[in-house]
C-alpha cells in the first residue's frame, strides 16, 4: 500500500493535468479497510471520460502492478 500511495502521489495530478476534461481526480484511501482505495474522479463530459478509460493502461502503468486482481468499478452520478 505504502508503495501504491507513492506512486498515486506522482501520477494523480500528471492525470489531471494532462486531460483538460478531468475536473477531478482524487485517490483516497479508507480507515478501517486495509489495502483500499478509491478515486473520485469528475469529467466535464461523456467524451472527457472516454478520453480517460482510453488512456488508463499508459497513465496507471506504475500503479497496476501493486493492485489486487479485480476492481469494483461504479459510476456516480451527482444530486446537485
Amino acid at each position: 500500500m505504502d508503495n501504491a500511495i507513492e506512486v498515486l502521489k506522482e501520477i494523480a495530478p500528471k492525470i489531471k493535468e494532462a486531460e483538460s476534461g478531468c475536473m477531478e481526480y482524487l485517490p483516497h484511501t479508507v480507515k478501517g479497510l486495509n489495502n483500499t482505495i478509491i478515486f473520485y474522479e469528475k469529467y466535464k463530459d461523456s467524451e472527457a471520460l472516454k478520453q480517460h478509460s482510453a488512456n488508463i493502461p499508459k497513465s496507471l502503468a506504475k500503479l497496476i502492478p501493486l493492485l489486487e486482481p479485480g476492481m469494483d468499478v461504479k459510476t456516480c452520478f451527482e444530486i446537485l
